[in-house]
């Protein structure tokens, strides 16, 4: 191989064996301007090769000396179909010292081993190129479909959508909606984003302040029956009669499976990606639409959000949803929104687990008392999860005579969601996925003591003992009678 070759512009070609595939290599090669060197056994073959003024040589592949005419190329392509024959020129440069990039073609999974064994940097199987291809396409062709039934639905339907989240709408469930709202304006449609609860997390208030989305409480909105077309987004653990809608829903589309699936006329549920930012931004691109900043802002942040910024459960079709909104997005603003100031209560909340927590193994339980911002259990839950040793983090709190819990893990042996709706189902309404959860107990479940002034140490005590005996139970750990260390 010629130790002067530098860049893709000197780069020399060999294909061994000019059969189809080969030829097509061949040809796309020199019209890209590359030095291409043919060699095949076939003297009619490369004499009709020469014939389109193709460099080509007479030589049997299979042969040792097939390394003499290679050492001036840098890249080989070893293309013949007879497979045995590539075998053995990869054999024959290998055992000569070939440094060469080579590229060798198979014919089944058997022979894609035994060629990579013998020392061929990349294996190329036609019949899985093909299938690939195949299946591409098809995935290219069902999301033309799916929009072109969107857009009839959004188009048919009249001048007004609403476009519900879940209640306390995370960064995924904002961001899809916004981009929802984007593509029904596109066409014409005035479009509102309702939600239920409240925008409790300090990052997702910012999010929202930041970016100026504007989201309309459900109690404040006009009733679902005055709008034309009800769409619905990210709401895998929610079910229709727990929305209580008096409308069906037109559209909905989620990253993940409901509980309960959704009975509506267009369904788009897509569990090989890991956020709905991700199945919103690639409509925008199916309907040639270019993200405004805002939007294209928001769903990157959805996106890294869910994937805690492309840590967890990342596909490649968030990687290259994210690398399309990249140039679109306003980063400083993405910076602010991941930083914001920590409120005083969020701060006692923080203080409160901190110094309650509870460790048994790497588990730990905490409670924060009686809180105003629920959503501060959450925020104490994830800074827990970085203490040295930790990889499941549970925070308990009291508010509005309701038991929060919110829980996160890093453990991917563990499906926290799946913890938490096992043993608290049948008490409160569980949620959650793999690396987080929520809970929400009334709170005279396990005590039937009212909440008062002169009772609620009591009654925070048998709250916080019920539940950690329960979740620790759960978890598999020992401990739940309150005899673990603090962690110090």
């Amino acid at each position: 191989m010629s130790s002067g070759a530098s860049g893709s512009a000197r780069t020399r070609y060999a294909i061994l064996g000019c059969g189809s595939v080969g030829h097509a290599v061949a040809e796309e090669l020199t019209e890209r301007g590359k030095d291409v060197l043919i060699l095949d056994r076939d003297e009619s073959r490369v004499e009709a090769l020469r014939d389109q003024d193709l460099n080509a040589r007479v030589q049997d592949i299979a042969e040792p000396d097939v390394v003499d005419e290679l050492d001036d190329r840098d890249i080989v392509l070893i293309l013949a179909s007879d497979v045995e024959a590539n075998k053995a020129a990869v054999s024959a440069v290998r055992e000569t010292g070939g440094d060469h990039y080579l590229v060798a073609r198979a014919s089944d999974p058997v022979s894609e081993d035994e060629l990579r064994e013998r020392g061929a940097d990349v294996v190329i199987n036609p019949s899985t190129v093909i299938a690939d291809s195949a299946l591409q396409s098809l995935e290219t062709g069902e999301l033309e479909y799916m929009a072109r039934q969107l857009a009839e639905i959004i188009e048919e339907g009249g001048d007004r959508m609403a476009i519900l989240t879940h209640d306390n709408p995370e960064p995924d469930s904002i961001a899809s909606a916004t981009a929802l709202q984007a593509i029904a304006e596109a066409f014409g449609v005035d479009a509102d984003i309702i939600y239920s609860g409240d925008v409790g997390h300090q990052e997702n208030r910012a999010f929202v302040n930041l970016l100026g989305i504007d989201l309309l409480a459900r109690s404040e909105a006009p009733p679902l029956a005055e709008y034309a077309t009800v769409a619905a987004v990210d709401l895998a653990k929610a079910a229709a009669e727990d929305l209580d809608l008096d409308v069906p829903v037109d559209v909905y589309l989620d990253h993940l499976e409901a509980e309960v699936p959704f009975d509506a006329r267009f369904v788009d549920v897509r569990t090989n990606v890991s956020s709905t930012s991700t199945i919103l931004t690639k409509y925008l691109q199916e309907f040639d639409q270019s993200p405004s900043e805002a939007v294209a802002t928001a769903l990157l942040y959805g996106i890294r959000a869910e994937t805690l910024d492309f840590k967890r459960d990342t596909t490649p079709a968030d990687l290259t949803a994210a690398a399309y909104l990249h140039p679109f997005a306003n980063h400083d603003t993405l910076e602010q929104v991941e930083s914001p100031s920590m409120s005083p209560e969020t701060l006692d909340v923080l203080a409160e687990a901190i110094q309650n927590r509870e460790v048994q193994g790497s588990h730990l339980f905490s409670t924060a008392g009686f809180i105003r911002d629920r959503e501060a259990l959450a925020q104490a839950a994830q800074h827990l999860l970085n203490l040295e040793g930790i990889t499941t983090t549970a925070v308990l709190g009291i508010a509005d005579d309701k038991i929060y819990l919110a829980a996160r893990s890093k453990d991917i042996r563990l499906n926290i969601g799946n913890v938490l709706d096992e043993a608290f189902s049948e008490m409160g309404d569980a949620a959650g996925h793999s690396t987080q959860g929520s809970l929400e107990i009334p709170l005279g479940i396990f005590t039937g003591i009212e909440a008062s002034g002169e009772n609620r140490d009591t009654l925070l005590h048998l709250t916080e003992e019920a539940v950690r005996r329960k979740l620790f139970d759960a978890l598999g750990v020992e401990g739940g009678s309150g005899d673990g260390s603090n962690g110090s």
